[in-house]
């Protein structure tokens, strides 16, 4: 046993369940409590495991499971940047982006290097959304919200006076790259709070 290595390894973990202490603006589905980004993660990892059947050709959902694990892990650092807020960072900004790499240099850095670079690249890859597994993870991570807005009587949609012209530029065209059909299906299903 490498002492040295676990220790990092568990550095890594016990810094990965600060997670759990970041709220997120969407609420859980019953609109009880807002939801931490730790059961965020947690619930699109299911996602993507009861929803694989929407997925694209060639779309490994073990890998997707991986991403979306870890793919908030940065909002330890930065904190949830809601895709609808209009005050502080905005979601994909220069500086968001910026605060977020700077995060992911942090805290991936606490991992042992080969653990750091594998978990960095699957990072990147699913910020990036370029691969197959990335845009459908993308879309899990589009969709999940806009889910517990739907169960939760419109939720941050009212919280941010969201139009559905918002909800399409911001998260259904996302949506629909890697999963048109549950695009469809959300899209309509969303209708009646815009009207």
């Amino acid at each position: 046993m490498d002492a040295t290595r676990l220790a990092a390894q568990f550095a890594f973990l016990n810094e990965a369940d600060r997670l759990k202490s970041v709220l997120r603006a969407t609420t859980l589905v019953d609109g009880s409590r807002p939801e931490n980004s730790g059961e965020h993660s947690w619930h699109l990892a299911l996602y993507a495991l009861v929803l694989a059947d929407q997925a694209g050709p060639g779309v490994d959902i073990n890998r997707v499971i991986r991403m979306l694990l870890i793919h908030d892990l940065v909002e330890i650092d930065v904190g949830d940047v809601p895709i609808h807020s209009a005050n502080g960072l905005a979601h994909g900004s220069v500086d968001t982006v910026a605060a977020e790499a700077k995060a992911a240099d942090r805290i991936f850095g606490l991992l042992p290097p080969d653990l750091r670079d594998s978990l960095r690249a699957v990072w990147e890859e699913f910020e990036a959304a370029q691969t197959p597994d990335a845009i459908f993870a993308k879309s899990l991570d589009r969709v999940q919200p806009v889910m517990a807005n739907l169960m939760s009587g419109g939720g941050t949609w009212t919280t941010y006076n969201v139009t559905a012209e918002q909800l399409e530029t911001r998260v259904g065209v996302k949506i629909a790259r890697g999963a048109p059909g549950l695009w469809d299906w959300v899209k309509a299903k969303s209708a009646p709070f815009f009207a």
